[in-house]
């Protein structure tokens, strides 16, 4: 497996915890500490500060998303063998001659039909 490929994997598993993470959370801030009842008084295992754990993890998660991807970027440039172009290498380039370019006749004032009336 290569080194871009472990950096996908474990990019789509951040995201997917990310959105769990999200989801979970209350717009109004209520969230997961007011489904099990923690509405104005502490609670025994500490329900009231899930919000701040949900907002902690939310930015960790966000954060290392962010990582992931810049690291993948730099292992897909690693893994490829030449960043360079074929069009600049002097070696794939062969020389060949240029095709001939047929005469423009256009120009020409002498036709068959004047030279016959001499």
């Amino acid at each position: 497996m290569s080194t871009f490929t472990i950096f996908l994997a474990l990019i789509v598993v951040v995201a997917f915890l990310l959105i769990v993470v999200i989801m979970v959370q209350n717009p109004k801030g209520g969230g997961l500490s007011s489904s099990f009842g923690g509405g104005g008084t502490q609670q025994l295992g500490g329900v009231k500060k899930t919000t701040d754990f949900l907002d902690k993890s939310t930015w960790t998660l966000a954060t290392l998303l962010l990582v992931l991807i810049l690291l993948s970027n730099v292992a897909i440039n690693k893994g490829s063998e030449t960043l360079d172009s074929k069009a600049l290498d002097l070696d794939a380039t062969t020389t060949q001659p240029l095709p001939a370019i047929p005469a423009d006749t256009t120009n020409d004032t002498t036709t068959p039909a004047d030279s016959t009336e001499e």
